[in-house]
């Protein structure tokens, strides 16, 4: 690994870029279109997403407020210029475990094109590393019961399902 994030693949670099230096490199509207590509990323994984141009004004509101909120990062891998993988981390302070503060990683995708090509293990691990330097005491992430792939490659991570996670729709 380079000081600056990133690995090589042949002749290629993989790079991992935080939530102030993916975009603030891009002032001139260049971050529109990379917040397209991290769009694209998650439409291909989900039905929720509208992955649609212009994309819906929602997806820029919440760009706008994880940007604003220093507990939320968006993290950005990308390969050559292209965007390959995206996570969230959330940094939360708990009155429990002393006051101590957790990190939740959220969101993580993949592009099928570089799936099972370590790019997935070096994002999960530099998110863990960055939870370790804003001196969190727990990460924790979730992920669909019915991913079987994607349980194996958490637990091959350290992960372990110690709890069991409820959800609500709540719209």
């Amino acid at each position: 690994m380079s000081k600056h994030g990133g690995w090589r693949f042949g002749q290629t670099s993989f790079f991992l870029f935080g939530r102030w230096n993916f975009f603030s490199h891009h002032r001139n509207g260049h971050w529109q279109i990379r917040l397209h590509s991290v769009v694209a990323i998650y439409a291909a994984c989900s039905k929720f997403e509208r992955y649609e141009t212009p994309l819906p004004k929602s997806y820029y509101q919440a760009f706008q407020a994880i940007e604003a909120d220093p507990n939320n990062e968006l993290i950005v891998a990308c390969y050559h210029d292209e965007v390959v993988g995206v996570q969230q981390i959330t940094f939360t302070p708990y009155i429990t475990h002393q006051g101590g503060w957790r990190a939740t990683i959220e969101g993580v995708r993949i592009s099928s094109d570089v799936r099972g090509k370590g790019v997935g293990t070096k994002m999960i691990r530099w998110a863990i590393e960055r939870t370790k330097e804003r001196g969190c005491h727990l990460v924790q992430l979730t992920t669909d019961k019915q991913r079987s792939k994607a349980l194996s490659f958490y637990d091959q991570l350290g992960f372990r399902s110690t709890h069991e996670g409820l959800k609500m729709k709540i719209y």
